[in-house]
C-alpha cells in the first residue's frame, strides 16, 4: 500500500483490495472511538490499555504502517526517478494494475442492476472529469499541507481514486517527496496530522456503505478505477509507436502481477 500511495494513478486501497484486507481496514479504522483517552486523563493507565485493545486492531495496523512507512521512505527516490525519466512505461505499469483491480472488484458485485449499472458510470464520469483538472497553484505553508493531508487519505482509502494523483492537483506531490527524501519532521507531522483527521471521519462513511450498499459502493469503484485510466493513457498516447509496443507488454506485466497476487491472497478470510 506504501508503495501504491507514492505513485500518481495507483491507489493504496487498490492494494488493500488485492490482498483481501480492504474491508477489515475500513472496518478497523471506523471502529477506532478514542475512548482511551478519557481512562488516560484520569491516569487509569490499566484502563486506557483495555479500552485500547477493544478499539484497535493492533495485528492490523502494527504491520501495516511499519510497511507503509518503511515503502514511502524508501521507495519515494525510486518512484520520483521512473515518473521522470520513463514516463510511459511507468504508467503502462500502472495501467495494468488499475485494470486488473477494477476486474477484481467487479468479480465481488453480485449481479448486475440498473442501480449498480447507474453507480459505476457515475465512478468512472467522475474520475475521468476528475483526471482531466489542471492543478492549483497552490503553496507550501503548513495549512496548505495540513488540507493536502487531509484531501489525500480519503483518496487513498479508496479503490480507484489515487492520494498522489491528488497531491498532484494540489501541487504538493514533488513537494512531499522532497520532504521525505529529507526528512522535514514538521512538515511531515502536519500532513500526516491532517491525514490522521481525514481518515477517521471518512472511514466511517465508507464503513456504512460497505456494511449496508456494498454492491453499489463496488460498482461505483470499478467506475472509478476505469475513469482513472485516462491518466496513463494521457501519458503513454505521447510516444512513438515502438514505445506503446513496450507499453503494452509493460502493462499485461502489471496486470498479470495483480492477478497473481489476488490468486495468492485471495483466500484470505477476516
Amino acid at each position: 500500500m506504501g508503495s501504491a500511495d507514492v505513485m500518481p494513478g495507483v491507489s493504496g486501497g487498490i492494494i488493500a483490495l488485492i490482498t483481501g484486507i480492504y474491508e477489515r481496514l475500513v472496518h478497523a479504522i471506523s471502529s477506532i472511538k478514542f475512548g482511551f483517552i478519557k481512562p488516560l486523563l484520569r491516569g487509569d493507565l490499566a484502563g486506557a490499555r483495555e479500552s485500547m485493545r477493544d478499539e484497535v486492531d493492533f495485528e492490523l495496523f502494527i504491520p501495516l504502517l511499519t510497511g507503509i512507512a518503511f515503502a514511502m521512505l524508501t521507495l519515494s527516490k525510486v518512484i520520483l526517478f521512473f515518473i521522470t525519466n520513463y514516463v510511459a512505461y511507468t504508467y503502462a505499469f500502472f495501467s495494468g494494475l488499475i485494470l486488473a483491480s477494477a476486474y477484481i472488484v467487479y468479480q465481488k458485485i453480485n449481479g448486475l442492476s440498473v442501480k449498480n449499472l447507474a453507480a459505476g458510470g457515475a465512478g468512472l464520469i467522475f474520475a475521468y472529469l476528475f483526471v482531466g483538472l489542471n492543478p492549483i497553484q497552490a503553496n507550501h505553508t503548513l495549512p496548505v499541507i495540513f488540507i493536502s493531508g487531509f484531501v489525500a487519505i480519503c483518496a487513498m482509502i479508496l479503490p480507484g481514486i489515487s492520494g498522489a494523483f491528488l497531491l498532484l492537483l494540489l501541487n504538493q506531490y514533488e513537494y512531499m517527496l522532497g520532504v521525505l527524501n529529507r526528512l522535514a519532521i514538521v512538515e511531515i507531522v502536519t500532513f500526516i496530522a491532517g491525514a490522521a483527521i481525514g481518515i477517521m471521519s471518512f472511514s466511517r462513511v465508507l464503513d456504512y456503505l460497505l456494511r449496508n450498499h456494498e454492491a453499489i459502493t463496488m460498482s461505483f469503484l470499478v467506475g472509478l478505477m476505469i475513469g482513472t485510466l485516462r491518466l496513463p493513457y494521457n501519458k503513454i498516447s505521447m510516444v512513438d509507436t515502438y514505445s506503446i509496443i513496450i507499453s503494452a507488454v509493460i502493462a499485461i506485466t502489471g496486470f498479470a502481477i495483480v492477478m497473481i497476487l489476488e490468486s495468492r491472497f485471495d483466500y484470505i478470510d477476516y
